[in-house]
């Protein structure tokens, strides 16, 4: 069963009360929620995802909602628990979507200990998985976007859990999420995106989310072998270029873009060279999203050679 398939009651029964649990890709969330923009939100958003048992497993228990002194009605806020713990001050109840989305971002950044973890986006196709790290600004969810609207399988938009063990990545595909330009960037590149609710003034600026497609979803439990490493940064009027960049160049590169890299130690670095031994690495500057996913289908070809 899937979100969608329990309907609007027994979803908001579920959320007001000892909470939903489903499946993200290697790990279950239980969420409780009294706030209908993340009832709404969530359910346009996480129809295709997987229901676990109410009696189940969950690594990570999620619960947001109102403070229970004025802010409750004056200039309201929302409260980001987990676990029973506050790890975040609260945030204008406006964002109480997008809170739940950054806080299970860093729930996961914290708590996984299987898996080096990279701040990147991760897509496969043909049997190749796409590495994209990167800092906030450079485009990386745009085009992460963008090519999963274009067939590609999401593995993630945020968080590349590459094992320790078989140095695949285990697929978390969530909704990616977008920020200003980049959320009518991508309504118009493609009509038919599912996009989120639109949420203004966060420290971000404008965001909302895209959801990821229902076979991404699906196929949640396959993993992927890392054979691209690519550094993107988007450049007004720039055409799409690839620029060869070393194996140690790409390993700083990445490891300046992980959550834990330094508390997984030798183990971190063992995984982390391993991937790159077996990828190829590129910087790409790119501003036209069609001409970025034609470089993005010719990578793929020289690969298969």
């Amino acid at each position: 069963m899937n979100v969608a398939a329990l309907g609007a009651a027994e979803l908001r029964n579920r959320l007001h009360g000892d909470g939903l649990v489903y499946r993200v890709g290697p790990y279950a969330v239980r969420l409780r929620s009294s706030i209908d923009q993340v009832l709404s939100a969530f359910s346009c958003l996480y129809a295709d995802y997987p229901v676990e048992p109410d009696d189940g497993f969950a690594d990570f228990h999620v619960y947001v909602h109102r403070p229970q002194n004025l802010r409750r009605w004056y200039r309201p806020q929302a409260i980001f628990e987990f676990d029973g713990k506050v790890p975040f001050k609260p945030l204008p109840f406006s964002q109480s979507y997008p809170f739940f989305e950054w806080g299970l971002n860093w729930c996961v950044s914290n708590h996984i200990s299987n898996h080096l973890i990279i701040h990147s986006a991760v897509l496969e196709n043909r049997g190749q998985a796409v590495v994209m790290p990167g800092n906030p600004g450079v485009g990386k969810s745009t085009l992460c976007a963008a090519l999963m609207l274009r067939g590609w399988r999401l593995l993630t938009d945020e968080l590349g859990m590459l094992s320790v063990d078989d140095c695949l990545f285990a697929p978390v595909p969530r909704p990616v999420s977008l920020k200003n330009n980049s959320i009518d960037l991508i309504a118009n590149f493609a009509p038919e995106a599912v996009i989120g609710p639109r949420c203004e003034d966060t420290v971000k600026g404008t965001v909302a989310h895209v959801r990821a497609p229902a076979d991404s979803v699906a196929r949640a439990a396959e993993k992927a072998t890392p054979r691209l490493v690519v550094l993107p940064q988007y450049v007004e009027g720039a055409n799409a270029q690839l620029i060869p960049l070393s194996r140690p160049e790409a390993a700083m590169q990445i490891a300046g873009n992980t959550f834990n890299y330094s508390r997984l130690g030798l183990q971190g670095f063992a995984t982390l060279t391993r991937m790159i031994d077996g990828c190829r690495c590129f910087e790409f500057r790119y501003s036209r999203l069609d001409d970025a996913i034609d470089t993005f289908e010719q990578l793929l070809v020289g690969g298969e050679g």
